[in-house]
């Protein structure tokens, strides 16, 4: 019953803190630790610059596109080192950041492996002795330095994602369960042949 009266206490109270913040627009704060060790509350007006959702929203899903904290939080109203600040003192918004830093980086690889599977136009002209256009030459590139890294990525991603499912690398063509069963196949074909040949 007790308990049941000390949250019901609080609960008013935390009613009567809202209404008193929308009549005088003040919170209260927790001033620093006097000389006696004492901290009382003190009354001051709610930041107008503090992360709100909007800002919050608006930060991840710049972050999402750009993959750059700084022009993220630009886009929100707050600085880059509030940023950290609140990545490193919430939780949340720590996870929040990295899905959004996944789906940035998802898209630029999505970009990248269409740049190597349809290459880019290269422009390249001929000038004659005056420094005139006399031809022009457009050659499609890829670049398979890109394309060589993306497929590592890819398969490293393929066997992280198996081993957490629990096949390790049983599906792959070159595991030792892969080879010993084609080597299997091999010697019963030999040995089939030694029988007709015999």
């Amino acid at each position: 019953m007790a308990t049941g009266g000390a949250g019901m206490a609080a609960e008013n109270g935390a009613k009567t803190g809202a209404r008193a913040v929308q009549r005088t627009g003040l919170v209260a704060r927790r001033q620093r630790m006097g000389v006696c060790g004492t901290a009382r509350a003190q009354k001051g007006k709610a930041r107008k610059d503090g992360w709100t959702r909007v800002k919050e929203r608006r930060f991840l899903e710049t972050l999402a596109e750009t993959c750059n904290a700084s022009e993220a939080a630009r886009e929100a109203g707050m600085c880059r080192a509030s940023a950290y600040r609140r990545r490193q003192s919430d939780a949340g918004f720590a996870r929040a950041w990295e899905e959004a830093l996944d789906v940035g980086y998802a898209e630029i690889e999505a970009l990248l492996m269409r740049e190597v599977l349809f290459g880019s136009e290269v422009e390249e002209l001929t000038l004659d002795g005056e420094g005139a256009v006399k031809g022009r030459k457009v050659k499609r590139t890829r670049n398979l330095t890109v394309a060589l890294r993306l497929l590592t990525l890819h398969r490293d991603r393929v066997d992280r994602r198996r081993a957490e499912a629990g096949q390790g690398t049983a599906g792959r063509p070159d595991s030792p369960d892969a080879i010993a069963r084609v080597e299997d196949v091999l010697g019963a074909i030999g040995r089939r042949r030694v029988a007709v040949e015999t």
